[in-house]
């Protein structure tokens, strides 16, 4: 079972590429974590995954991987630290969107209703929506554009925001960590990893949908 690990760990890892090795692959992530918050089509969850099944390959291939691979830690620390930076960004600029956005968002029945229950659930210190949100599909673009334009306190979004980011980014990098230990390092783990985060998406969009966050 060791050798079938260190072989297939050096496949995967040599697929995923030099991108993978060494402190580059922390702010690839970084980069696309944090632009993720405005263009949601980014596969930021499949390269932290990916990123994850990559570190699993390594640390089983007893030094056969010819390069450095990445931390775990470190995935989690850099994918959290964007996934907030983002939500800021976002925030900020939303905040500062003045009428124009005003406008765009009342034309959005969705958007009016997020903004509405974002505010609600801030203000019970609820902010479990922001957490929830995160695993949604587009729905930290939603959370952090709505609470922006709404004028919460950041010190009310904030907290919310980073637990949020802890959170998508523990199980993300988990996924993808786990996967290749428990179905080997290749790409049918990786792909099972993408289904349970995508998986976890739709079940936090229909609990949003269903009822709200308390």
């Amino acid at each position: 079972m060791a050798v079938y690990g260190g072989v297939t760990g050096v496949v995967v890892f040599e697929s995923v590429g030099s991108l993978a090795a060494g402190p580059w692959i922390y702010a690839v992530v970084a980069v696309s974590v944090l632009l993720d918050v405005f263009l949601p089509v980014l596969p930021s969850g499949v390269l932290v995954i990916t990123a994850g099944t990559a570190a699993a390959a390594g640390s089983g291939a007893a030094g056969q991987v010819p390069h450095e691979v990445p931390d775990i830690l470190a995935l989690i620390l850099s994918a959290a630290t964007a996934s907030v930076l983002g939500d800021l960004v976002a925030y900020r600029l939303a905040w500062r969107g003045g009428e124009r956005l005003d406008r765009a968002i009342a034309r959005s029945r969705r958007l009016t209703t997020a903004q509405e229950r974002l505010g609600d659930a801030l203000t019970r210190g609820g902010g479990a929506l922001v957490v929830l949100a995160r695993f949604a599909p587009a729905g930290r673009s939603v959370v952090s554009f709505c609470a922006g334009a709404a004028h919460r306190r950041v010190r009310d979004f904030l907290p919310w925001s980073a637990l949020a980011g802890l959170s998508w980014a523990a199980y993300s990098v988990a996924l993808g960590y786990y996967g290749a230990q428990w179905l080997g390092a290749t790409w049918l783990a990786t792909g099972v990893s993408v289904a349970a985060l995508f998986g976890a998406g739709a079940a936090a969009a229909f609990l949003m949908r269903r009822r709200p966050v308390s």
